[in-house]
């Protein structure tokens, strides 16, 4: 009896301490720019092609103004704004030169999985962009760290 209660004293245990480590290697990334002056978090939820182009604009003006080692810009696309990143958008070379200036793109997985659900396919998106679980975690993670919230 006491082997049997020590057993499962001991499986409970494991996984409290595993349940922590699970969700720590779900956790949204931080852009790696610590020292940035200035952080920003552009929403893009919108598949207008006029919102695309003004939150690529915001971007691109932001890293012109600022050193681009003085800002950290993070766009965070979810909803129809995931349309930015497919591979056929007429602003992907847009897209990629600002990750290239070290601007970082969030996709929202739960976006992607929504539409895989629907339609039985999964969306392909650009390899510059970087997944995360979901957008909106995403955005809230990064305004608790600092980053001043545009919605262009």
């Amino acid at each position: 009896m006491m082997r049997r209660l020590t057993t499962t004293a001991l499986c409970f245990a494991l996984i409290a301490f595993a349940a922590p480590v699970a969700r720590a290697q779900q956790a949204p990334l931080l852009q790696d720019k610590p020292f940035a002056e200035h952080k920003i978090v552009l929403q893009l939820s919108d598949s207008d092609s006029r919102k695309q182009g003004l939150v690529i604009s915001v971007a691109n003006n932001l890293m012109k103004h600022y050193d681009p080692d003085k800002v950290a810009i993070e766009i965070v696309a979810f909803g129809p704004g995931i349309e930015l990143l497919k591979p056929d958008n007429p602003s992907r070379k847009l897209v990629e030169s600002l990750v290239a200036q070290g601007a970082r793109v969030d996709i929202c997985l739960n976006t992607v999985d929504t539409i895989e659900r629907e339609t039985g396919k999964r969306p392909d998106y650009i390899p510059a962009a970087t997944p995360v679980q979901v957008g909106v975690a995403q955005i809230l993670l990064l305004t608790e760290n600092g980053y001043t919230l545009v919605r262009p």
